[in-house]
């Protein structure tokens, strides 16, 4: 049985990869260890790409992006949670009904006298063309799709102590509705749900941060958090999560992308994300912009977090 240990500080460490160019470094072999770099930055170009139209629900540039999270899914050891990976649902927005599918994989965990489990999730969609104009989504929400993929990969080869559901979901730009169906109907108990770990805009910060909320409401993960935050290579925050806070309402992120369903239903969350930049929801949101070496850090960060976690799960979300 291999049992997944925190990542020494060298595994931590990315490099800048160019966009469309292999990027032969020591710094990017140390992060191989863990990741395939090549391969995770391949699957976020084509996620980011224009081809695929701004991946808005319904259309085509959508099937694509959940024909790649399947195939990785796939790839990773994960096993479906009802017929296949895609869980299909409707909603009503302006009027019209429509539908969505959410993407949804299991790695088993090796402890099964311990049937908690934790979702990662990310949404794949985008908002896709307006006025003509293509919406790429790089950032926002690419960025996290490719982190939950990369980490899904895995599973095969050292899976966690606990259940982990790896959860790409659609419509969330249309009022957080694929996360919606996902509690309403979840493919494992709700109570069994011990936490979500969601990642939405992961790879672009001038100030090289990453913020982590949902502490505020569990005091308790913040303490088994510190650690995660001195070994990353990126500059973690915690905050976003209070509604009194510096920036008032409109800048508590508790209700900002899918963790939103999970905490109205009394699940615990840690939401990653940076602030809002320049390009967010402007056809600028491009792979050109991205921070390479820091998204590779952000990943790594966060995959410490989840390892973390599964090790300490029972002390910290009873």
């Amino acid at each position: 049985m291999t049992v997944r240990a925190v990542l020494p500080l060298a595994a931590l460490i990315a490099a800048v990869i160019a966009p469309g160019v292999r990027a032969q470094t020591a710094e990017k072999a140390r992060f191989s260890a863990s990741f395939d770099a090549d391969a995770v930055w391949k699957d976020f170009e084509r996620l980011a790409s224009s081809d695929l139209e701004g991946r808005q629900t319904g259309s085509e540039g959508n099937r694509t992006a959940r024909r790649l999270i399947t195939e990785r899914f796939g790839q990773g050891g994960l096993v479906p949670l009802a017929q296949d990976f895609h869980m299909p649902f409707r909603f009503t927005r302006q009027g019209a009904e429509q539908e969505g599918v959410n993407i949804v994989g299991l790695c088993r965990g090796t402890k099964p006298d311990d049937r908690r489990a934790i979702v990662v999730s990310a949404h794949y969609d985008h908002v896709g063309i307006r006025d003509g104009k293509t919406y790429p989504g790089a950032d926002d929400n690419a960025s996290g799709t490719t982190a939950l993929i990369a980490l899904a990969g895995l599973c095969q080869k050292s899976p966690w102590q606990h259940d982990i559901v790896f959860a790409a979901f659609d419509a969330e730009e249309q009022g957080l509705q694929g996360a919606r169906a996902f509690v309403a109907a979840p493919p494992i108990p709700k109570a069994r749900i011990a936490l979500n770990i969601n990642m939405d805009m992961v790879s672009r910060s001038a100030a090289r941060e990453i913020y982590i909320a949902g502490t505020r409401y569990r005091p308790e993960l913040r303490k088994l958090l510190d650690g995660v935050a001195r070994r990353s290579a990126a500059h973690v925050r915690f905050g976003h999560d209070d509604p009194k806070g510096k920036g008032g309402a409109h800048d508590d992120w508790t209700m900002q992308s899918d963790h939103g369903p999970f905490h109205m239903a009394g699940i615990p969350f840690l939401y990653f994300g940076v602030e809002d930049h320049p390009d967010y929801h402007k056809p600028t949101d491009t792979i050109d912009k991205i921070d390479a070496a820091f998204f590779f850090h952000v990943v790594a960060t966060i995959l410490d977090t989840l390892n973390t976690l599964d090790r300490t799960l029972p002390a910290a979300a009873q």
